[in-house]
């Protein structure tokens, strides 16, 4: 092997995820992950390894090189995996090709577009609708026959790293007809995934279940940031706006979904019948085991929330085909989030609003602290990775500060 990669590395050779980062004398380009390594791909290509045109890894998002098609992504991460496993192939002897994941600054990957979120979790949606709306009737009469979503703002997208400010707006207190302004007292954090879109459609067209994962390129990590008091307020009758549109934060490095297919299972079963459009065949879902863990300043991290993304209710290709079927377009670099993931144990619940079920719950911290909602200071850390047997794939962690309101 070229480069030695710790055993149970998120980024182990069955991976081979992209990124874009820089160091002090690399401008931002494109990267992949190995093990506690980045591979330079701009450097690379010097080299004169690959038959297509290499200006894309000099650019600063991974849209151009996406654009170019699996057909050419799938070939370099394939020739990336072989030329590490050849200690005779064009990396060997080549240490300047590489550089320590903690000496690189990483960016946001792709130019985000276009930002939907899903509302496709069954047990989030149903603990909601128990929470605000009848226990016995929790989800609406359409949950079942769509996969719900709206379009949020792209703009508010940070990577990893990025710390956030606490959102200000319009409340109502209890027992109150009259809102009043302010910082929100309810922060919280959505774990959920999100895919990156890999072909563009013209208006007009949809895209099949059947074909929804030619035009996916990968996933990352998302944290959708929810402020639930300003939501409450604002949500009827158009739904989330303030609430959601100050951030979303991402892992830095797309997982492709080539690296994920030895992971898929079957998802829940759905009832009743989808429409045809939604019908489709064979394993859609993805076993990736999902943590979250809230770091308050100055303390150690207390690990809160243990999912899976397998839970998900409406997968991804029934997310791309019903967001397509009227003939809304797609881009390369668009981002679609699977909306919060829980699981059916309280424990697997994937929000602050679930897991201190409206603050009647607090969860205790290991600095002995309490939280029914994110403190100014608190850092929240997700991570999430696919093991079989002696293969793991994982996407490393989003991990962001909560700072006070400006």
């Amino acid at each position: 092997m070229i480069i030695n990669i710790p055993e149970n590395s998120d980024f182990s050779i069955h991976n081979i995820p992209f990124g874009i980062f820089s160091t002090q004398d690399r401008s931002p380009r494109a990267g992949v992950a190995v093990g506690e390594h980045i591979l330079d791909l701009a450097a690379l290509a010097e080299l004169d390894v690959f038959d297509f045109n290499t200006a894309v890894f000099e650019k600063d998002v991974l849209n151009d090189f996406i654009s170019l098609g699996k057909e050419i992504t799938s070939r370099v991460r394939k020739d990336i995996q072989y030329w590490l496993k050849d200690d005779e192939s064009v990396l060997a002897g080549k240490p300047e090709l590489f550089v320590l994941q903690k000496d690189a600054q990483m960016h946001m990957p792709v130019y985000v577009g276009d930002y939907t979120d899903f509302y496709s979790s069954i047990e989030h949606a149903t603990n909601v609708g128990k929470m605000f709306r009848d226990p016995a009737n929790a989800l609406l009469p359409n949950w079942k026959h769509i996969p719900v979503g709206y379009h949020g703002r792209a703009s508010s997208i940070v990577v990893s790293g990025e710390p956030i400010h606490r959102p200000k707006g319009q409340t109502l207190p209890k027992d109150s007809s009259t809102p009043v302004f302010g910082p929100s007292q309810r922060l919280d954090f959505e774990l959920e995934m999100g895919f990156v879109c890999g072909k563009n459609t013209q208006m007009g067209e949809s895209v099949s279940t059947s074909d929804a994962e030619d035009y996916i390129f990968g996933l990352v990590l998302f944290n959708d940031w929810s402020a639930r008091d300003i939501q409450k307020w604002e949500y009827v009758p158009l739904g989330p706006f303030l609430a959601k549109n100050f951030a979303s934060s991402i892992s830095p490095w797309i997982v492709t979904l080539e690296a994920l297919e030895p992971f898929r299972v079957s998802g829940p079963k759905q009832e009743p019948k989808v429409l045809s459009y939604l019908e489709y065949e064979g394993d859609k879902n993805y076993e990736v085991n999902l943590e979250v863990g809230i770091t308050p300043e100055n303390s150690e991290e207390t690990i809160i929330c243990k999912s899976n993304f397998k839970y998900m209710y409406w997968n991804m290709a029934q997310q791309l085909a019903h967001h397509t079927v009227n003939g809304c377009n797609i881009n390369v670099g668009d981002m679609m989030a699977s909306g919060t993931i829980s699981g059916k144990s309280e424990d697997s619940y994937g929000s602050m609003l679930e897991l201190a079920w409206m603050g009647t719950k607090p969860l205790k911290m290991k600095d002995g602290s309490e939280r029914k909602f994110i403190n100014d200071g608190d850092t929240v850390n997700m991570r999430g990775y696919a093991q079989k047997g002696d293969i793991r794939v994982g996407f490393g962690e989003v991990s962001s500060k909560v700072l006070p309101p400006k």
